[in-house]
């Protein structure tokens, strides 16, 4: 019998619903229905953290992965407000991921960019708090296309910021994200709150194994962002749906090539962040617990040709900032 992998432990104790709804990109105008849809969408997995009472076959997505970047976190907390006014799912059954963004990385503006993510998601916790990129901006600038407002990170004062909050009690579980392996290890080495997770994208063509054994040796969790490549995002130039292996193993099993991507980071031990506004695509993303990949199918994957999709380019630059290469980006992990 297949396991049904619908939480991971972190390192807090905490339990982090292993499919979240992604909501990076999606337009302000749909984005409230579409978290709507998704905490409602009817599954056959009870992946809520209280579900002894309610009808397992009837129970959608209980994590939501946010950030200040994505600019739609008011209209995700006005859509909030109304799920628990209806009492369609309590607070405490809802994981509310969000990030500090890299114009708030001096450590006095940690406390006030969380502030205003509470107010405009109207919580009074987020369970858990990431930083968002090792990169640092010049307070207010806007968008990625001006060099000049690229900074040197000091990720460390950063961090110490994040230990704090995380002392309030605002953020129940901190982290990071996009950090490579040595960025990851400069942290540990300092930390007094051990980051819980690193959020990186991870696919069946991305899979990271430097990255995900490091993670795992120390107690931190990896969460994949880009699970299914991004195939709605022209820029990517995403083939990872079209891959034949992850085909094959698709057709062998009756499932869809994006629910093959899915539970193959589930069963690596990563939660996955699917982006989609389409209640059909949810209801799809979301049909992965009862079953699984055998182990001769799943290590057909391990075969598949490797390229990472989300390479930091607007963060490099020979003037500006810290990095002069993408390669100093992720530290030679390219």
């Amino acid at each position: 019998m297949a396991r049904e992998i619908g939480f991971f432990e972190l390192n807090t104790g905490a339990r982090i619903p292993s499919v979240a709804i992604g909501t990076s990109q999606a337009a302000l105008n749909v984005i409230g229905d579409a978290v709507a849809a998704a905490v409602k969408v009817f599954s056959h997995s009870c992946v809520a953290k209280t579900c002894n009472s309610i009808d397992k076959s009837k129970v959608g997505y209980r994590h939501i992965d946010t950030a200040k970047a994505y600019g739609n976190e008011k209209e995700i907390g006005i859509a909030l407000k109304k799920l628990f006014e209806a009492g369609t799912v309590k607070r405490e059954d809802l994981w509310i991921t969000s990030k500090l963004w890299c114009t708030n990385h001096a450590p006095e503006d940690v406390p006030e960019a969380l502030e205003r993510t509470l107010k405009d998601l109207q919580l009074d916790h987020v369970d858990l708090y990431l930083i968002h990129w090792p990169v640092s901006m010049k307070k207010g600038a806007m968008g990625y296309d001006q060099p000049e407002n690229l900074t040197q990170p000091d990720i460390i004062n950063t961090w110490r910021a994040m230990e704090k909050i995380y002392d309030s009690g605002k953020a129940r579980a901190i982290g990071v994200s996009n950090f490579s392996t040595k960025k990851l290890g400069d942290v540990l080495e300092v930390a007094r709150v051990t980051p819980a997770v690193n959020q990186v994208e991870c696919h069946p063509s991305w899979q990271q194994p430097k990255l995900h054994a490091f993670c795992k040796a120390k107690g931190v969790h990896l969460s994949g962002y880009s699970p299914l490549g991004s195939p709605g995002r022209a820029s990517l130039k995403s083939e990872v749906l079209k891959n034949p292996v992850l085909n094959m193993v698709a057709e062998k099993l009756g499932k869809s090539p994006a629910q093959i991507a899915l539970r193959w980071g589930l069963q690596m031990g990563h939660s996955v962040l699917p982006k989609t506004v389409t209640e059909a695509r949810m209801k799809e993303n979301f049909d992965i617990f009862d079953w699984s990949i055998p182990d001769d199918l799943f290590e057909q994957l391990s075969k598949i040709e490797q390229a990472r999709l989300v390479k930091g380019t607007p963060f490099v630059h020979q003037t500006y900032g810290a990095y002069r290469t993408v390669e100093e980006v992720w530290d030679g992990e390219i």
